[in-house]
């Protein structure tokens, strides 16, 4: 195995920081994201009776996520005068697309561009779409870079700028969905599920830490699983965390959503290397909130999310101990072969030690595929994902405020 005490001086981790609420960004409205109540104080806003509100809002909601419709003036049976109100007050959604890669295996990855919001910058995060024969699963990100500094993962390298809104987390989809030609009436993009949709399955497992950002998070999938528009079952979305033990339950009580842990160790001492978030929530308290997690059964299983690291934590020993430190839990367990990044000092185990992980865990009874590397050749795989968006510091940002009040004086 390799040495620890170089790990720890090679990876030197950062402080674990707090929850980022300070990061919460509450931009300018739009309408992909609001909730059917937000809906409703825009129409109301712009003179709308209250008697035609609620049809007013169905027609708006069928036409944002059925149809995915991003221009009002299409939405023919909403009346003119309200499409040109409503149009005068906010947009449909705020997504630039900067860059759409597509990798050899069919693997897409978007870079998306959102506006500036309050004094910051304009921001880019990156969104991924896996096509399989029977499903296709898209990967969303909550933050803009992220706080909790995995040694392992790309993501961490970059600072923390901002959470996401709930309207830019569920344009993400929306936005994949469009470019898929995943809507009624569109389309159909080549290269994906046989059957069926585009779009089967939601992971927010892109960049940032989701529960660093629950009330967003939670806000986004409730409009992503409406069952009157883009009507994702919740058994098909899945949230990963690091383990932010606190907001584990909520997960199971607010959201109803599949649970995946980013494990990657079964000691503490190397977690606390791989993932510093074990420093504040070590191991034993983490399997105790999954052991609590509501609504866990053998068929809504936690997913346990182990990368495999060369001589770091692959050993038979680590196997033996995993399924040891799940036992009780109804789990599967996702090993996923490390995917390398300019400047990591990790390499992926050899094929061989992983199906040897892999054997022990399954002859213990618990299913555990080996993740298929995806969009590598484009750094679209798991651990991957980063942008060039960076913190504005504190002068740049009075800076911008200055001009902002200047411009509204003027």
């Amino acid at each position: 195995m390799a040495n620890l005490a170089l790990l720890k001086r090679r990876n030197a981790p950062q402080p674990v920081t707090p929850e980022v609420r300070a990061l919460d960004v509450a931009g300018e409205p739009q309408l992909i994201g609001a909730s059917r109540e937000e809906l409703a104080g825009h129409l109301a806003a712009v003179g709308v009776p209250r008697h035609q509100i609620a049809m007013r809002v169905a027609q708006l909601w069928h036409w944002l996520y059925v149809r995915g419709v991003d221009d009002l003036s299409a939405m023919t049976n909403v009346a003119a005068p309200v499409r040109e109100a409503l149009a005068a007050r906010l947009p449909v959604g705020s997504a630039e697309m900067v860059e759409d890669q597509i990798s050899t295996d069919g693997t897409r990855k978007w870079l998306l561009r959102f506006p500036a919001k309050g004094a910051g910058r304009p921001v880019e995060v990156e969104t991924v779409y896996i096509p399989e024969e029977n499903r296709g699963t898209l990967c969303v990100s909550s933050q803009v870079g992220c706080t909790l500094n995995c040694t392992f993962c790309h993501t961490g390298t970059q600072r923390m700028v901002r959470n996401l809104t709930a309207g830019e987390i569920v344009e993400q989809v929306v936005f994949a969905r469009r470019r898929l030609g995943d809507f009624v009436g569109a389309e159909r993009a080549a290269n994906g599920p046989l059957e069926g949709r585009m779009i089967s399955n939601v992971v927010l497992m892109g960049m940032g830490e989701p529960l660093y950002n629950f009330d967003g998070v939670k806000a986004a999938m409730a409009v992503v699983s409406d069952g009157d528009g883009l009507s994702l079952s919740k058994r098909r979305i899945t949230l990963s965390t690091s383990g932010v033990v606190p907001m584990i339950s909520r997960v199971g009580d607010e959201m109803g959503v599949l649970l995946a842990i980013s494990l990657h160790a079964v000691r503490d001492e190397l977690r606390d290397v791989l993932v510093p978030l074990n420093r504040k929530y070590p191991l034993a308290q983490l399997m105790d909130a999954c052991r609590n997690y509501p609504g866990l059964s053998n068929a809504r299983r936690i997913t346990f999310e182990y990368v495999m690291l060369k001589g770091v934590n692959d050993s038979l020993e680590d196997a033996r101990a995993l399924v040891e430190l799940i036992k009780g839990i109804p789990a599967k367990i996702n090993l996923i072969p490390f995917n390398s990044w300019p400047g990591s000092d990790y390499e992926c185990s050899d094929w061989d030690q992983i199906e040897a992980f892999a054997d022990i865990v399954n002859r213990a009874g618990y299913a555990s595929p080996v993740r298929t590397p995806r969009g590598q050749d484009i750094l679209a795989a798991c651990g991957q994902l980063k942008s060039a968006s960076e913190k504005m510091s504190a002068r740049e940002r009075r800076a911008n405020e200055t001009a902002a009040a200047a411009a509204a004086a003027e």
